[in-house]
């Protein structure tokens, strides 16, 4: 008999449950349908909503066991999937991203982590509210504990030195002070390492894309189109050292006047989904202009720490939820046929 669960749409992805393989076990009991669902992104808070949407779909009640399992992954030890946050040109807002991307990973429910790699201009420690000066505990003379902040696990060159020292270094010297902090970090067993890059597409870019299991690779822009240039030269090289994109992400995007409500696109309109067009990737979120997301990152309280029931975190964990859907597709879902029974009611 054909399974009706086969044909539900997954609605992070898009994508029918028989084709991604999510249903471990389902039977039909007591006039209910009883699911065992078992997705490949962080699923903490969708419980209530899943099991109204099966419902409707099955013309049935439903009993939901929907948990997560992360896909597996030969990135660096601990540290689960590598998922670099990038961009072509710098005042884009990838720091910002990256840090409330993170954020939004571990309030889905995901173990996470986020790696400074912009050695030059280091910003997480100040982002996430580490204060001047804290530094890491060092374990066996030779490996880095991460600080923790916000439920996050976090390593960067801003927590090595004092904030005001620039790092006057050649591109090899900050190449090696990246690997030492990819290999000689302790990371504790995270789901997903966000790794924040540095703007461009130089010397930092390819030792990562060299050094590491990069799982996969966030784009942010806005609309203007001197930044959807530079988009576009970051897919380009990302795409030569064979690092998946997952899409991309529009800051930006709009800004709403507080005192009358409309709606402004002050640097243009649609510029990310025609991009993400252009190159087949997805469109994983646009942001606004908003001064409150400024705000709170630089008293280091990122959006979604300091409002996380606020729309713009909602809209942080929906963009989270689909770069962990993108890496669960890339890596296959790989679950068992699942076992269906039903009964005569």
């Amino acid at each position: 008999m054909a399974n009706p669960l086969d044909t539900f749409t997954d609605p992070v992805l898009g994508v029918p449950w028989g084709e991604l393989g999510a249903v471990r076990r389902a039977a039909r009991l007591d006039d209910r349908w009883h699911v065992d669902a078992v997705l490949g992104y962080p699923v903490d808070g969708l419980h209530e909503a899943y099991t109204q949407a099966l419902a409707t779909a099955l013309g049935d009640a439903v009993v939901l066991d929907l948990s997560f399992s992360m896909p597996p992954t030969r990135g660096t030890p601990g540290a689960g999937h590598l998922i670099a946050v990038a961009s072509g040109k710098g005042g884009v807002g990838k720091s910002t991203t990256a840090v409330n991307l993170a954020l939004a990973l571990d309030r889905a429910g995901a173990k996470t982590g986020i790696l400074d790699a912009d050695i030059y201009g280091p910003s997480q420690g100040m982002m996430l509210g580490i204060a001047e000066g804290r530094r890491p505990e060092v374990r066996d003379q030779r490996t880095f504990v991460p600080i923790r902040a916000h439920g996050v696990e976090a390593m960067s060159m801003s927590m090595l030195v004092e904030e005001r020292t620039p790092m006057v270094w050649r591109g090899p010297m900050a190449s090696g002070a990246l690997r030492q902090m990819l290999e000689q970090t302790g990371w504790g067993g995270l789901d997903y390492l966000v790794v924040d890059m540095p703007p461009g597409t130089g010397d930092i870019q390819l030792t990562l894309s060299q050094q590491a299991a990069v799982s996969g690779v966030v784009i942010v822009t806005t609309p203007q189109d001197i930044a959807l240039l530079d988009a576009r030269k970051g897919i380009e090289m990302f795409q030569k050292v064979d690092i998946p994109i997952l899409g991309i992400v529009e800051n930006m995007s709009w800004f709403e006047c507080a005192g009358c409500g409309d709606v402004h696109h002050l640097f243009g309109q649609g510029g990310g989904a025609r991009v993400a067009e252009e190159y087949g990737v997805e469109l994983l979120g646009e942001f606004p202009l908003d001064p409150g997301i400024r705000e709170s990152t630089d008293a280091g309280t990122p959006t979604v720490a300091a409002d996380p029931d606020g729309r713009v975190a909602g809209l942080y964990v929906d963009c989270a939820r689909r770069v962990a859907g993108r890496l669960w597709q890339l890596a296959g879902s790989a679950p068992s046929p699942p076992s269906i029974s039903m009964d005569d009611a």
